[in-house]
């Protein structure tokens, strides 16, 4: 049986902007354009050339070979021909494939926001599709507010879907632009307007996540007959996101319910680049990746519990419902207080540590982890301090410096200018092959400060530093009072794009975060050496 056709359009750099604190500059979408066209989707929606400066620069020129270059933007306005909107005319001079157009299908919206009557709507609609059309674009039309619009007026909102298609469409999307429809409404809906007589396969589906469904209620609706899929990466977008597309590209590819059914232009090899894009995407947004994201969340395929893990060893299927390799991304069995032995082998094997279920430093480890654990430390959320003590208790790690003492000092003062300011320095005295280095360094903070100093001259591992930052600094109190013993998980990242997390603990927060900055910079040097240590780490 020949498989249906799913389209995948992407609006990250148009809805996902959206998201509160997120800002792309002109050279930002170039680069996630860049991405999202090697991956292979269909669409590629750009922004609102004319709204404002970035997005009226960036559709100067095409950004994409192979994907549809999408500029989005409002259908001609009430009492002005679509010859003369001048909104219309810069959808019209953009360098863009496929004009995308947004028009209102509610008839509460077209009175409450548009202030023009229902009539007046249908006729801008038509005349902008029309007018895109003519110009040689692919249209496409956002029926906005569509699931609540058909809901209080199904008649005006087929209305407006059936004028975008009568004009020449290619596509009628259907927005849930609230994100508050459930999943079985969609399906009754979108049943409803194939049977007015838009064909499924002109249909598109825009959801956000209000009610946490977007995924769901895009696939409903493809269920339903839709065939393209409008979302963003790592599901971003204002309030709550968009429907994640780094979670329905896999489904749709992996799941045989969809799969036997329905194919996308992300074939196998393309799909085990999914976590590297997830990633990636928010690297350029400079923030952590979500680890719980399904497919491709570093704690996706991480199995914790001692009787999973013995389990996931023996058959990998009884804890994972797809291969993790199929979307680029690892298993990982992970070391706590909870595990058995099974967990600790597998861990010191993925290190390259051979090690026999009777050997009595494997006793040793387990003791000292589990001890450690009860005392605050957290070795399932730091897989690069849990290697570093492993080799240090079974094998053996190079003794590439030693810090004899440091000093933090905290000084709040007022400066020149009469404003008053903290000033946080650190020096710390390191011993490198028996030369001692004094280092001192200013920072944002008494961590920073620290960071910076013992980082600032490590003799002959300079050079092999240079490429590391920290990512992530996370702060947790075990107990109560100013005396309470402090956790800090710190996130290291390279110049590979290798991630690796350590953690220390201490009842005091300067010294529990300078444990962890050890554990990061010895990590990375074993990394440099040791292929195994730097496979743990991506």
């Amino acid at each position: 049986m020949k498989r249906a056709r799913i389209f995948l359009f992407d609006t990250t750099l148009r809805d996902g902007q959206q998201t509160p604190g997120v800002d792309f500059s002109v050279e930002d979408k170039i680069a996630i354009a860049s991405m999202l066209d090697d991956f292979g989707m269909d669409y590629v929606e750009g922004g609102y050339p004319g709204a404002n400066p970035t997005d009226t620069a960036f559709f100067a020129k095409r950004r994409t070979r192979n994907a549809r270059f999408v500029a989005f933007g409002m259908t001609k306005r009430t009492g002005v021909s679509a010859a003369n909107d001048p909104g219309l005319a810069a959808l019209l001079q953009s360098a863009s494939d496929t004009i995308c157009l947004v028009a209102k299908s509610w008839d509460y919206h077209v009175a409450v926001a548009l202030g023009c009557t229902n009539q007046e709507n249908l006729d801008n609609i038509e005349a902008s599709v029309e007018a895109v059309v003519k110009s040689g674009r692919e249209a496409m039309v956002d029926c906005e507010h569509f699931f609540d619009g058909y809901k209080a007026n199904p008649d005006y909102a087929l209305a407006c879907a059936r004028a975008t298609y009568d004009a020449g469409a290619r596509w009628v999307v259907l927005c849930d632009t609230n994100g508050g429809t459930q999943p079985e409404e969609i399906r009754t809906i979108v049943a409803a307007v194939i049977a007015a007589g838009i064909p499924g396969d002109r249909l598109g589906i825009h959801a956000h996540n209000d009610t946490g469904q977007a995924v769901a209620n895009s696939l409903a609706a493809v269920e339903a007959g839709v065939r393209q899929i409008q979302g963003t990466l790592n599901g971003i977008g204002e309030r709550c996101g968009n429907a994640n597309l780094v979670t329905l590209i896999p489904t749709l590819a992996l799941k045989d319910v969809y799969a036997s059914r329905f194919e996308t232009a992300i074939d196998t090899e393309r799909l085990q680049e999914l976590t590297k894009l997830s990633h990636a995407f928010d690297e350029l947004l400079n923030r952590s990746p979500d680890h719980q994201m399904p497919y491709v969340g570093a704690s996706a395929f991480a199995t914790k519990a001692g009787i999973h893990a013995s389990a996931l060893l023996k058959d990998p299927r009884t804890y994972e419902h797809v291969t993790p390799e199929s979307v680029g991304n690892l298993r990982k069995v992970m070391v706590s207080d909870q595990g058995g032995k099974a967990n600790f082998i597998n861990a010191l094997k993925r290190r390259g540590i051979v090690v026999g279920k009777d050997d009595p430093r494997l006793d040793k480890l387990i003791s000292i982890v589990k001890e450690r654990e009860a005392t605050g430390y957290a070795y399932e959320g730091a897989d690069a301090s849990f290697a570093i003590l492993a080799r240090r208790t079974l094998a053996h790690v190079p003794d590439f410096f030693h810090v004899e003492s440091f000093r933090v000092m905290v000084e709040r003062r007022f400066d020149a200018n009469g404003q008053l300011k903290t000033v946080s320095e650190a020096v710390v005295r390191v011993f490198i092959d028996g030369e001692e280095t004094l280092s001192v360094a200013e920072g944002h903070g008494p961590v920073n400060a620290l960071d910076l100093a013992l980082r600032k001259d490590l003799g002959k591992y300079q050079h092999e530093i240079a490429d590391l930052e920290l990512a992530d600094y996370k702060v947790r109190i075990l107990n109560g009072g100013t005396e309470a013993i402090t956790r800090v998980l710190i996130e290291s990242t390279d110049g590979t794009g290798a991630r690796w997390w350590t953690v220390g603990v201490s009842d005091n927060i300067i010294d529990a975060s300078f444990q962890a900055l050890m554990d990061s910079i010895v990590f990375k040097l074993l990394k440099n050496r040791d292929g195994a240590v730097a496979a743990a780490a991506e």
